[in-house]
């Protein structure tokens, strides 16, 4: 009897360490292929059933979380959703995340370490801390100021403090709003595939997802790099450039649409956007120094996040001389995004040094307690401190006498350039309507903002389009958003006077 219970005893022995080599084989062994199978809901259970941390605009949440009670909990909310879509992004239960809520996913959802007092007891558990809150740059009123501005045109706002890099504005319209694609029902589907076939693509962040031909905006790259190199040190002396200018090597001849290029000084040329005048200088300055002052602008950089990946800006460095030259304009391969020019203009407002753009100031816990902060963010000399003066001067000079007049503002001091970058097969597309400009208050010791818009606007008549007519008012919003309110204007202003086509 004695001998049949160890025989027992031991069978059950065996059966019991079967048992836990069964459950560390698949507790230890295969956790990662469970854990990693479509059929596991557990991470989504847990990713949505609590709320998820929110954007905040001006210290005000522009996101929320609604519990809707079913197993995949919480659903995201948006307030304002249209408007700040292109930094919100969306966050779906179907469709993941994008823009600041993909970059900072960790902060909101919980997941991230920093969030939990007690990170390792987490891990163990597997437990998620609460969602903490992200902190923008935004600026609401410049926000609505460049989303109203654009209205029912397709195109592009950015906006940024020229000082610190702090964007204090980015709009894309068509948008959309992204609580369409918040849950996991039918309607959902619907409407990421309406969104999806919209042929006027209101998911595309325009502002640094899209890349333009920059047109005459770009003529301040190349003003700067010939200032920078000595080919032109004097604003008003005439210039070498005939009119019409025949490409290098090419029986192709520049025009301008008006008759004042020929010959013309830096300072006209810039006032009246003379492609003979910019091709020429190009041309003079090289490829070489035209690449590095663009490089140095920031066009080629493949790397730069905002923290969400930004489209690169291209210069081609592989061109021959009568390509620079098109190139030189904002024409051939030359592609810019608005967040790009908008610091351009910013390099000019401070002084020739460009700090890299950012969207979130910080990051919070739940309760408010900052968890990490931007710092400082690289600076970069993009030309030479008296550059930057001249460059300034000129811009001014497009505002209060050029093709910029609409840009103007009582009380401030107000520089920009105009541009209307043809494209398409012999340039047969609707012009694309730029206005790159920095404003400083009489008050302020600095300038405060520089703002890149672009208007694609593809229902406008061909004549109507053009920066100081269509973009100039646009940023001009921007900027009194931005500055604040400024005595009233006296008098009447001066009709504009029409920017030109950059075409050969």
């Amino acid at each position: 009897m004695t001998r049949h219970i160890r025989l027992a005893a031991a069978f059950c022995a065996l059966l019991l360490v079967a048992l836990l080599v069964n459950a560390a084989r698949i507790q230890v062994f295969q956790a990662g292929q469970y854990d990693a199978n479509t059929a596991n809901r557990r991470h989504e259970i847990s990713r949505y059933g609590q709320p998820r941390g929110d954007i905040l605009v001006g210290g005000r949440p522009v996101t929320g979380s609604k519990d809707t009670g079913e197993p995949l909990r919480y659903e995201r909310t948006y307030q304002q959703g249209p408007l700040y879509a292109p930094v919100t992004g969306f966050a779906s239960q179907v469709y993941g995340t994008t823009f600041l809520e993909h970059a900072e996913d960790g902060t909101l959802s919980g997941s991230d370490p920093v969030l939990s007092p007690f990170p390792l007891w987490n891990d163990f558990t597997r437990a998620r801390g609460v969602g903490g809150d992200v902190v923008t740059t935004l600026d609401a009123a410049a926000q609505r100021a460049a989303f109203e501005g654009l209205g029912n045109r397709k195109g592009a706002v950015a906006a940024i403090e020229p000082a610190t890099g702090r964007i204090l504005a980015l709009v894309s319209t068509p948008s959309y709003d992204p609580a369409a694609l918040s849950g996991n029902g039918p309607a959902v589907a619907r409407s990421w595939l309406g969104l999806n076939e919209d042929p006027d693509k209101p998911m595309l962040n325009r502002a640094v997802r899209q890349t333009y031909p920059p047109g005459s905006t770009f003529k301040v790259v190349t003003a700067a790099a010939a200032l920078d190199a000595g080919v032109i040190k004097d604003l008003d002396k005439r210039t070498r450039s005939p009119d019409p200018y025949t490409l290098p090597g090419t029986l192709t001849t520049l025009r301008n649409e008006g008759g004042r290029c020929a010959d013309a000084s830096l300072r006209k040329a810039f006032e009246w956007s003379c492609n003979t005048v910019f091709a020429k200088l190009g041309v003079d300055v090289g490829v070489t120094r035209m690449a590095a002052t663009a490089q140095a602008f920031g066009f080629n950089d493949t790397d730069l996040r905002i923290p969400y990946s930004v489209a690169p800006s291209t210069f081609d460095t592989t061109v021959d001389r009568a390509q620079l030259a098109l190139s030189s304009i904002g024409q051939y391969n030359t592609r810019a995004t608005p967040l790009q020019m908008a610091m351009v203009s910013a390099a000019v407002a401070n002084g020739g040094q460009v700090r890299e753009p950012y969207l979130v100031e910080r990051t919070t816990t739940g309760r408010g307690a900052t968890i990490s902060s931007v710092g400082t963010r690289p600076l970069r000399q993009v030309m030479f401190p008296s550059t930057a003066a001249r460059m300034r001067e000129l811009m001014r000079d497009v505002v209060e006498r050029g093709t910029g007049k609409n840009a103007a503002i009582a009380g401030a001091t107000v520089g920009g350039k105009t541009g209307t970058a043809q494209h398409g097969v012999d340039n047969s597309g609707t012009p694309y309507a730029w206005f790159v400009s920095w404003a400083q208050g009489d008050g302020d010791l600095e300038p405060k903002v520089a703002v890149a818009v672009v208007v694609e606007d593809a229902a406008a008549h061909r004549r109507d389009i053009t920066g100081g007519g269509m973009a100039a008012p646009i940023a001009r919003a921007v900027m009194q958003a931005v500055l604040g309110p400024r005595p009233a204007p006296t008098g009447r202003a001066r009709p504009e006077r029409p920017d030109r086509p950059d075409r050969p």
